[in-house]
């Protein structure tokens, strides 16, 4: 039986099926020989290469794993970069089957929770906007913020690719006297740059923004800055509910692997800063 050929290849762990469409428009994909276009199916027997190499189907389902990442500022949501800058698949363990996928983006000065995982067809429900998966940012503002420009945000707003709105926004209390302002607030979709924007159509300027929570997921808060921890079976079944797939009957890990005790709070810690020492050159400070 014939498959969406974007399916076919999300399914081998390549990516997700959006990245994939644009593998096929961009002329990267051939089946049997003939350059593929989208919206193609391909037969079980059928060649596929990529950039010119001929994919292995594989026959093994592999397990679905799904990774919580902690991506600090300056980190890129791309494999690679031509300007040698940080990415945030650097530090991810190895995988025999596929590859890791991210489940959206994170704009570079952006921090917080990033999801992972080698499951095409999780990856893509996840970030499709037709499925309306919840996520949830802290944003810090400069200045105070009238209830008539935050009742604009929930409303909604006009913006270059169409109408966006916050679905919740929650003030958060301040301990100081500055200027600045945390709000948390909610929305359905995960448009390029769509938190930032909406605050700025209303002339308010953002200084820091983290996301804090994805579908039901919410980012651990003890996880130090760069690391990461695979998340349990039941967590992953979660995801997989909300989207509509059906359950993950096996998980590479065990509870306690995902426990972050005060050793393994250690060691994530100083990998974490082994790695940014290589990566810039500049020697460990000592404590």
């Amino acid at each position: 039986m014939s498959e969406k050929l974007q399916k076919v290849l999300a399914n081998q762990g390549l990516g997700s099926r959006r990245e994939m469409e644009r593998w096929i428009e961009q002329g990267r994909v051939s089946v049997d020989g003939t350059i593929a276009t989208l919206g193609d199916r391909v037969e079980p027997e059928g060649q596929i290469r990529v950039d010119g190499h001929l994919l292995s189907r594989q026959t093994e389902k592999p397990v679905c794993r799904v990774l919580m990442y902690n991506k600090p500022e300056g980190e890129l949501c791309s494999r690679s970069d031509p300007e040698g800058r940080p990415t945030v698949f650097e530090r991810l363990p190895a995988i025999r089957l596929g590859r890791w996928i991210a489940v959206g983006r994170l704009d570079i000065n952006t921090s917080g929770l990033l999801l992972f995982t080698n499951d095409g067809e999780l990856a893509n429900r996840l970030m499709h906007p037709k499925c309306e998966v919840e996520r949830e940012y802290a944003v810090r503002v400069f200045g105070e913020v009238s209830p008539k420009t935050l009742a604009v945000l929930r409303k909604g707003v006009e913006l270059d690719d169409g109408v966006a709105k916050f679905t919740s926004i929650k003030a958060r209390s301040n301990d100081d006297e500055s200027m600045n302002q945390w709000y948390n607030v909610t929305l359905q979709e995960g448009r390029n740059r769509e938190v930032r924007r909406l605050w700025e159509s209303q002339e308010v300027q953002v200084s820091r923004l983290l996301r804090v929570r994805y579908g039901p997921i919410e980012l651990q808060k003890r996880l130090p800055l760069g690391a990461w921890v695979e998340l349990p079976l039941e967590d992953v079944n979660q995801l997989r509910k909300l989207v509509q797939l059906a359950p993950e009957e096996t998980s590479l890990i065990d509870n306690r692997q995902t426990k972050l005790d005060h050793a393994r709070l250690s060691r994530m810690r100083r990998s974490v800063k082994k790695h940014r020492t290589r990566k810039t050159g500049a020697p460990a400070k000592r404590r």
